[in-house]
């Protein structure tokens, strides 16, 4: 880990609101894994985002702005956030949205192909556009024209936007946790 973590009371005025708004929004809406220390302190992407409070408030406002206002299905959601996380390599976000997606009860052969970058068998046609779209878009390059059509015939146009945002939204969680190398929790 390149970046301590911050316990509440050597928080900076700068920083105590941003902590404080994400501790309450992690705490109603990223609750199937382990994102405290002991003495109140932020692990995951918080951390990174809280030593850098004026970047990292933006951050949080798009993850919660993304969190609010889903429309995609959960399912496709967790398969997205997992083809991302699965292709930066990126442990603690492979590790909460597994726990994640377990909770909601995606199998643990589901899981285990999603995290190997490899498409699972069993996928719905809407989770399939979902893994489509975002092993594309994380490999880089323009999303192919059949593929971004037939998004928009699945999802239509705000939750074909949501998907690209999503994809977006969580390389650069990955690119935080991988740059700052976030270690990942021991599994309770």
């Amino acid at each position: 880990m390149r970046l301590p973590l911050i316990a509440p009371a050597d928080l900076t005025p700068e920083q105590k609101p941003l902590y404080e708004d994400m501790k309450k929004g992690i705490a109603g809406n990223f609750n199937a894994f382990k994102t405290l220390r002991e003495d109140g302190a932020l692990m995951g992407p918080w951390n990174p985002w809280l030593h850098e409070p004026g970047i990292g408030k933006a951050i949080w406002d798009l993850t919660l702005a993304m969190t609010a206002n889903a429309s995609l299905p959960d399912n496709v959601r967790q398969i997205v956030i997992l083809v991302v996380g699965a292709y930066f390599d990126a442990g603690y976000e492979i590790y909460a949205h597994i726990a994640v997606a377990e909770r909601d009860g995606m199998t643990e052969t589901r899981l285990a192909t999603l995290v190997a970058n490899l498409k699972p068998v069993d996928l719905s046609p809407d989770e399939s556009v979902g893994f489509d779209v975002a092993y594309a878009l994380v490999r880089g390059g323009t999303l192919p024209e059949p593929l971004y059509r037939l998004c928009l015939k699945t999802f239509g146009q705000h939750s074909t936007n949501e998907l690209i945002y999503l994809v977006g939204l969580y390389a650069m969680v990955s690119t935080t946790l991988n740059g700052f190398n976030v270690p990942v929790p021991e599994r309770e």
